[in-house]
């Protein structure tokens, strides 16, 4: 690791605006300003970019609380062994590469995007949640993807889709999903 050393948060602030360091380890007690206020400065800033792990020798839960609240990834305790403060630094650094690769997984698997009738529909897919209430909010896009296809036709949904109609009757009402009677008159089951 390359380490640079700031002796305070003056010194800090300066060389964080400067560059954009892989990780900061960032003390609560420093000469200045505490280090709680320096991350919240960070945050508000759009400075905090990269993972910070707080250290103290006088720290409480709720400092480690808040400082996680605000934006840290952990929180040590001093005095702190060699091999604990490694290992948080290198599973912090490797969290954060993750972080970018993860975030694009779950921002394309929450949309999806369906051509009916020649224009793009987007929906959104909690995916999570747990497996049942996932299922509920698929189930929900299906079938309101398959009324829109069917002009609100609910037997030649019922066809398409495999169900029989009463079944599928009570599937919609069950999921909420509103939809028109033959009769013209808006149904909401």
């Amino acid at each position: 690791y390359q380490v640079h050393l700031a002796e305070n948060a003056e010194q800090a602030r300066a060389w964080r605006i400067e560059r954009e360091p892989d990780l900061v380890l960032l003390d609560i007690w420093m000469p200045d300003t505490d280090g709680v206020t320096l991350l919240k400065e960070w945050v508000e800033q759009d400075l905090l970019t990269m993972p910070v792990v707080m250290m103290s020798g006088h720290g409480t839960i709720e400092t480690a609380v808040e400082a996680t609240r605000i934006g840290a990834v952990d929180f040590l305790e001093k005095p702190i062994a060699l091999q604990k403060l490694l290992s948080t630094i290198a599973k912090a650094i490797r969290e954060d590469t993750l972080k970018p690769q993860t975030q694009a997984v779950e921002a394309q698997s929450q949309k999806i995007t369906l051509n009916i009738d020649g224009q793009p529909q987007h929906f959104s897919l909690p995916l999570d949640l747990p497996l049942r209430e996932a299922r509920e909010h698929f189930d929900a896009l299906y079938f309101d993807y398959h009324l829109r296809r069917e002009v609100g036709n609910v037997s030649r949904v019922a066809e398409k889709v495999g169900l029989e109609r009463t079944h599928l009757y009570r599937k919609l009402k069950q999921l909420g999903i509103k939809f028109a009677k033959k009769g013209g008159g808006d149904e909401s089951q």
